[in-house]
């Protein structure tokens, strides 16, 4: 942040303007302007994948009331992300482009140095999970060796027959034990109990083999998440070029920025955390018998279920804003349309309430169903699938620009909104959303959630007995 900060500052590191004409950047400006922004992705690489998994270790699984606790953390974690956005979108856009991009940048900066000043202050008081295991990766690579290399043995009658340590162990050690189930038995090989050579690695156990099978599971509900991020990556392009050709007036002498407009997504998501948490959840509590309410699956499926009605919305939207185009014959992309901009208000609010349940509900199926160890993997899942609709997005963007572009035809999606067809496009992640829809149930109903025990010298604790889906 200091550097994207200096990039929009200092003199020689951006380029001249005279009687508000710019010059192009110099090659080393824009190198310097591109390694700030890369430096900050390394950066968001290794806190955000940690942060919500170092939060949510904070509380103890074995006592009641931090169990209880625990089902909202990500509620909240999420509720004051999200209020860090709404400044973000609110204020800082305004004052980059009222009063500077320098002084933009480098209120956010100041707020990370006191952020990590915080951080290092509370650090003797965390609590820090202590690693059971030398190597989580490795054992997921020994199973998927060993299950391969056992290919052709024929897999015992019951699980119970297969390799696994004894209860001592697991009260020695403090490990969690998982128990097993019938989902990709093929991994069940790497357990197959046999004699070994002095030299060779021990052989697999039953919980080894569904911690892979746990990463499986996840990578198949990571697949159907794709989608879902890449409709959320409208909030801040296309849903922007539509936003800047409406009308913006809010009162006779304000304009609203069009990127501003995203803050209802936010505003949105910080009414809908409390009535989701403080309601909705107790209410089904009692309904369903859940700690949660409702399942970690239903929740994802009830928030892409909402977001595909926010991109039907969207849809008509744009139908309304060509019929109006075509009724004031407006062609050139700086005229603007005489349609508020407020007609986008339903998309941004209801993507808002779709995060209450799909982006928090990711976040915490993929801490929770998690292997013991790799738990700081599972939130990966979260943002990488984010990163991963981010570049689906640009590419489906370049692809459906490209084909439709093709023999001098009007693209969808050209420079000139107003004489392109978004509704096309809507039309096309309409229809995708709907398949991604009908995948995701296929998938969850599939899946089987993490049924784990862990073994202490007074008492054996069952945990989430009651499975969760």
């Amino acid at each position: 942040m200091v550097l994207l900060t200096m990039a929009v500052s200092v003199k020689v590191l951006k380029p001249t303007c005279a009687n508000g004409v710019c010059n192009k950047a110099t090659p080393s400006q824009i190198a310097f302007f591109y390694t700030s922004l890369y430096t900050i992705a390394v950066g968001a690489g290794g806190t955000k994948p940690n942060i919500s998994t170092f939060g949510a270790d904070q509380f103890d699984d074995f006592n009641p009331r931090e169990k209880k606790l625990k089902v909202s953390f990500f509620n909240w974690w999420m509720f004051s992300s999200f209020t860090g956005a709404l400044f973000a979108t609110l204020g800082l856009v305004y004052i980059q482009e009222n009063l500077g991009w320098g002084l933009g940048y480098g209120i956010p900066t100041v707020g990370l140095m006191v952020s990590l000043v915080i951080f290092y202050i509370g650090t003797p008081t965390y609590r820090h999970k202590a690693r059971r295991t030398g190597h989580p990766a490795s054992d997921l690579y020994r199973v998927l060796v060993d299950a391969f290399a056992n290919r052709k043995l024929v897999l015992p009658s019951h699980s119970s027959e297969l390799h696994e340590f004894d209860q001592q162990y697991y009260i020695t050690t403090g490990k969690r034990r998982i128990h097993h189930t019938a989902i990709f038995r093929f991994l069940d090989k790497a357990a197959i109990k046999q004699e070994r050579k002095d030299s060779e690695p021990r052989l697999c156990t039953v919980t080894q083999v569904e911690e892979a099978k746990l990463i499986l599971g996840m990578t198949t509900i990571w697949l159907v998440t794709l989608i879902p991020s890449t409709i959320w990556a409208q909030i801040y392009t296309l849903f922007v070029k539509q936003g800047v050709t409406l009308d913006r007036h809010f009162g006779p002498n304000f304009q609203i920025p069009a990127a501003s407009l995203g803050s209802f997504v936010t505003l949105s998501m910080l009414v809908s955390v409390p009535l989701y948490d403080r309601y909705f959840v107790p209410f089904m509590r009692k309904k369903t018998g859940n700690p949660r309410g409702i399942t970690l699956l239903q929740r994802l499926g009830i928030g892409f279920v909402i977001q595909t009605f926010a991109i039907a919305i969207a849809y008509a939207v744009e139908v309304k804003r060509i019929d109006v185009i075509k009724v004031h014959q407006i062609q050139r992309s700086e005229e603007i349309v005489p349609m508020s901009i407020f007609y986008l208000l339903p998309q941004y609010v209801l993507l808002g309430i779709a995060d209450v349940f799909n982006a928090i509900g990711m976040l915490e199926f993929f801490y929770d169903q998690s292997p013991e160890d790799m738990q700081s993997l599972g939130t990966t899942f979260f943002t990488s699938g984010i990163g991963v609709g981010n570049f689906l997005n640009s590419f489906l963007v370049n692809m459906v620009d490209k084909t439709t572009g093709r023999n001098g035809k009007k693209s969808w999606i050209g420079k000139n909104v107003n004489d392109s067809h978004l509704d096309y496009y809507y039309g096309f992640l309409l229809i995708l959303s709907v398949l991604n829809l009908l995948a995701f149930f296929g998938a969850s109903k599939k899946y089987i959630y993490k049924r784990e025990a862990m073994e202490t010298e007074e008492k054996c604790v069952q945990m989430e007995d009651k499975p969760l889906g």
